[in-house]
């Protein structure tokens, strides 16, 4: 990869993700000349004895004690010197005991964005950092360093302070680091990547280790991978569409016009564009079967007796359909699977609004990390060119640029989102296995006819179960402050909590949908063949067999007989007539992708390998990239 150049203005997310995944960096040089203005502003200060916060005091609740010209036990009869000055301890200190993470590593790419977030920041010349020592923090991205970060500890404010001092303790030689592939010691991982530990100055622990890189990393990493995870889900909603044989008038651009929220309006076009050239959606009612279970005599040909189902309809007579009259002029008199009413369930027919929603809050989200990926974060703040100033204390300002909520609060909407999503997915897919409500599809989507066969049933269990966990983790850390350094810092964000959930539940979202596209996969297969059946047996025999397939009629010689025959022919002609019946293009391509992995479930078999197979599709983006949506 091309390496990404850092300037601290013109950091994207895109580039993040670069960084994240491997991509080394640059450090643009009229950057590093406002990173030694603010170094050498601040070397000044210290030499002239100017108290300022965390450079010549101590931090947090001690900011109140100054520092010596040297450790008070110094002065001890028989005590030996020590080689750092105050200054250089206390920097160092602060590194060593904040780094008090737990819990398991960070993932790789999370580590390497939050180092270049937090150099990126260093660049803005406000920080008070050497130029050496930032360039040894990218000396360390760039060996491929990548230091081991336990995910819990951070509380957002002063920013993320203890996993960010597992990021410098690395620097010092300290605490542990993965290099190629192998955990190891940090000064391990400096020595075999030709690297040498640095000495901090003043104000540098500071730096390294006050800002919001955590929340930062992991929220832009989740937008990263959420952007696919909402494409994927409008393509199962879609590919559900088709085997319902939806109707695509809830997703019309003039409907859209009159509320235009801009996910929604994204989302209906995009179902539109990903439905096109179906022959499946709006298909007229009478046109559609119901799955009857099959039997020896289901079928008269050898082929067909080859499927895995039996269809029929329902004949409507002529004394029920007064009243309505207008609707049986324009549709034949037949009830098969599809439900004479002019609009679908909630969870088909408002996927725009529900998935519009959703793709709104992760707009909010992208703006909020886009101003954070190129702000300063860390306290106090140093104005080296203020030349108005009239003491140090209107140059080295203590501000809280390093509270995290802003971006906690986009998490917070975020994580609220995701089980939205994940929701209204397993309510569709819970559609397509239940023979009350998915429009004439055989139970749990399996022939079974010898009645020992599950199909998917259990596939919708395993959606459930993940819906009312994403569900339950779904409460905002944001709203829960628990104060620290003894009161000092008395109101904190937990965004780094916030994003870190986040991340991990976008996993669990993309297993839902993963099931839905696996069930959707089976249950088009279904519909797809049920009426094609029904439009082969049009062709190939007369109404009086096509009789035989609907319920109701009047039987051979009873009154009503030449005009339910009648009524059977014009439904026989209007089948035979029609072209073959398929899903939408795009549905079409994704389906194909499914189907190269996973074979159509005919009988009953072990599953769990599919489920796997399934939700590695989904991460993998192939079934994005069969529709060209990424």
């Amino acid at each position: 990869m091309k390496p990404i150049q850092l300037d601290g203005r013109s950091l994207t997310r895109d580039k993040l993700v670069e960084i994240a995944y491997g991509a080394s960096i640059e450090l643009d040089a009229n950057a590093l000349k406002a990173v030694a203005r603010a170094a050498d502003f601040l070397a000044e200060q210290v030499r002239r004895e100017e108290p300022i916060y965390g450079v010549s005091t101590g931090f947090g609740s001690n900011a109140d004690k100054l520092l010596g010209a040297r450790p008070l036990r110094d002065d001890l009869p028989g005590a030996t010197r020590s080689n750092h000055s105050l200054h250089e301890e206390l920097q160092y200190n602060l590194i060593v005991t904040h780094a008090v993470c737990v819990g398991e590593p960070m993932a790789p790419e999370v580590v390497r964005a939050m180092l270049g977030i937090r150099i990126n920041t260093l660049l803005k010349g406000h920080s008070g950092i050497r130029v050496q020592t930032l360039q040894a923090l990218a000396d360390m991205l760039n060996s491929g360093i990548v230091p081991v970060v336990p995910e819990l500890g951070s509380v957002g404010a002063s920013g993320d302070l203890a996993p960010l001092s597992h990021l410098a303790i690395v620097l010092l030689g300290k605490g542990e680091a993965f290099y190629q592939g192998e955990r190891m010691s940090g000064a391990q991982a400096l020595q075999r990547a030709g690297l040498q530990p640095v000495t901090l100055s003043y104000k540098e622990g500071l730096a390294l280790n006050n800002g919001t890189a955590q929340m930062l990393a992991m929220g832009v990493l989740a937008i990263y991978r959420m952007e696919k995870l909402l494409d994927t889900a409008d393509l199962a909603a879609a590919m559900t569409i088709d085997a319902f044989a939806g109707r695509l008038g809830a997703f019309a651009e003039q409907v859209h016009a009159l509320r235009p929220h801009p996910g929604q309006v994204q989302v209906a076009a995009q179902l539109r564009d990903l439905l096109s050239g179906s022959t499946l959606a709006d298909i007229a009612y009478h046109l559609v079967p119901r799955f009857r279970p099959w039997l020896p005599s289901s079928w008269q040909t050898a082929e067909a007796q080859q499927l895995r189902f039996d269809i029929g309809w329902d004949w409507v007579p002529s004394d029920q359909r007064h009243g309505r009259e207008k609707f049986y002029q324009r549709f034949r008199p037949f009830r098969g699977g599809k439900k004479h009413q002019p609009q679908d369930s909630y969870s088909l027919r408002c996927i725009p609004q529900v998935h519009g929603a959703v793709r709104d809050a992760l707009e909010q989200a992208k703006r909020v990390m886009e101003v954070e990926l190129n702000a300063v974060t860390d306290n106090p703040l140093i104005f080296p060119d203020d030349t108005d100033a009239n003491h140090v204390e209107e140059q080295v300002i203590s501000a809280g640029h390093f509270h995290g909520m802003p971006l906690a609060l986009a998490m917070s909407y975020l994580k609220a989102a995701l089980p939205t999503l994940a929701s209204i997915s397993e309510r569709r897919l819970n559609k397509l296995v239940d023979p009350a409500t998915n429009d004439g599809l055989p139970a749990f989507l399996i022939g079974n006819e010898d009645g020992t066969e599950s199909g998917h049933m259990i596939v919708q269990y395993t959606a459930a179960a993940i819906v009312n966990d994403l569900a339950s983790r779904a409460h905002p850390t944001s709203v829960y402050s628990v104060p620290t350094s003894a009161n000092a810092e008395d109101h904190v964000s937990m965004g780094a909590n916030e994003a870190r959930h986040v991340l991990a539940m976008l996993s669990d979202v993309s297993k839902v949908i993963a099931l839905e596209i696996y069930t959707a996969a089976q249950a088009l297969d279904l519909r797809r063949d049920m009426i094609n059946a029904a439009r082969q047996l049009a062709r190939e025999a007369d109404a009086e067999t096509l009789a035989g397939k609907i319920a109701g009629g009047p039987m051979p010689g009873a009154p009503g007989r030449e005009a339910f025959i009648a009524e059977v022919e014009a439904l026989r002609a209007e089948l035979a007539a029609s072209e073959e019946f398929h899903p939408g293009t795009a549905v079409a391509a994704a389906h194909r992708v499914v189907r190269e992995r996973i074979p159509f479930l005919e009988r009953d078999r072990a599953l769990d390998g599919e489920v796997a197979t399934a939700i590695q599709l989904i991460a993998s983006g192939d079934l994005l990239r069969a529709v060209h949506l990424r």
